[in-house]
């Protein structure tokens, strides 16, 4: 079977400094301006406050595995060959309730777990670069 290529995501005025972040190999973030709150997915004013001063911070890029499932008949286009595959909410340290959902790899999928600690590092997908974490080894 001759797999699709990936999705290569659209970013828009909202979503731009993330995705250019992450294509120079740097997780950033959405954070009032305000009340300092850490907001993900990003949002046009702040969930906590309703300021939008919002902007993007650097984060450490190390979390760990909230949840996650198993794919294993992927209708994604590009992924029909990489069954299967794990995609997890990632807890992130800077806050309580912080996560971001990501492919998780650099093991056996039967050696994720919630708990793990992962960190990211960045998939190259045409122009832009995509967020994925590995476990910490």
């Amino acid at each position: 079977m001759t797999s699709r290529p990936k999705r290569v995501p659209e970013p828009s005025a909202l979503t731009r400094p993330y995705w250019d972040a992450a294509t120079r190999g740097e997780l950033v973030i959405q954070r009032c301006g305000e009340c300092r709150h850490w907001i993900h997915f990003p949002e046009l004013r702040c969930p906590h406050c309703a300021s939008q001063s919002l902007g993007y911070e650097r984060v450490s890029g190390r979390g760990i595995v909230e949840t996650f499932t198993v794919v294993h008949r992927s209708f994604a286009p590009g992924f029909e060959a990489e069954t299967p595959y794990v995609v997890a909410w990632i807890a992130l340290p800077e806050q309580a309730g912080l996560r971001t959902m990501a492919n998780v790899t650099g093991c056996a999928v039967e050696e994720v777990a919630i708990g793990m600690p992962v960190e990211v590092y960045f998939e190259p997908r045409g122009e832009l670069k995509l967020p994925n974490f590995k476990a910490c080894r």
